[in-house]
């Protein structure tokens, strides 16, 4: 498993315990195909209230889950990005939301002055809502699920507030898919541990050698097609397009630029 999800001959687990949670988190795959079973209410409640037991940063608990339920509104945050059908017809969809107001709220209630509109409020309230995501992923795949995390929904930020009818101080974090898988997904090769994990110091000294080396490897189990090159326009057609070209290529062209001046417009300082 470790060395179909990393392939960097790294440190082996010989020797250590069998571990069916550590096995899960090897093997796991994202999902964007789906049964048409639907996950049962009981299960479904069980899953948000295991997300909500992640770790929160001071016991602040800074986040909120959104079942989106209504299907005039699936379908309306769903032809915002026509290229992902499974935003739409996933049988689930989640928004997972930092929410930097209930703080605020419960100063109020309580007659003590907050200001939970600062870069801290809204790192917190987003580190909350990315653990409760990872939590609830983690545990609907124990239970069959497929899953698929949707963070473009940041990128129409304006109208898909609108659609849910968030109020200041709470953003969307990421969105998720959720289903009985109907096709299998592929276990997504990672970076060699060599370039992510640090002993001691940051060291990036040996990058461009193992970018290079992961290129190819991921690209002999995983060749993304010649019409799937993003901006050939701007950027040429590259003989060889590699993982961490496609990276570059899609970093370049900036994202989620509504972003910043919704939460600044929307209750955010960032002092």
């Amino acid at each position: 498993m470790l060395a179909r999800r990393f392939g960097d001959g790294g440190a082996s687990p010989e020797g250590t315990e069998d571990n069916e949670l550590m096995r899960r988190v090897l093997t796991r795959k994202t999902v964007r195909r789906y049964s048409e079973k639907l996950p049962s209410e009981e299960l479904l409640d069980l899953l948000t209230a295991c997300a909500l037991s992640a770790s929160a940063k001071s016991d602040f608990q800074q986040a909120s889950i959104l079942r989106l339920r209504d299907p005039q509104k699936r379908a309306a945050v769903g032809a915002l990005f026509p290229s992902m059908p499974w935003i739409g017809n996933a049988p689930v969809f989640f928004v997972f939301l930092g929410d930097a107001r209930r703080l605020n709220r419960i100063g109020e209630l309580r007659g003590k002055p907050v200001d939970n509109s600062t870069l801290e409020g809204f790192f917190n309230a987003s580190i909350d809502a990315a653990l409760a995501m990872q939590t609830l992923i983690l545990c609907a795949e124990s239970s069959g699920l497929g899953v698929c995390p949707i963070s473009v929904i940041r990128n129409e930020i304006d109208k898909v507030a609108e659609i849910l009818a968030l109020p200041d101080l709470v953003f969307p974090v990421a969105g998720l898919c959720l289903g009985y898988p109907s096709a299998e997904g592929f276990v997504s090769l990672r970076l060699p541990r060599a370039v992510t994990i640090h002993i001691d110091r940051y060291d990036d000294r040996a990058l461009s050698a193992s970018i290079d080396d992961y290129d190819r490897r991921r690209d002999a189990i995983h060749a993304i097609p010649k019409d799937q090159q993003r901006s050939n326009a701007e950027f040429g057609e590259a003989a060889f397009y590699g993982w961490s070209e496609d990276k570059a290529r899609q970093a370049a062209k900036a994202e989620g630029a509504a972003f910043p001046p919704y939460l600044r417009s929307h209750g955010f300082t960032f002092d």
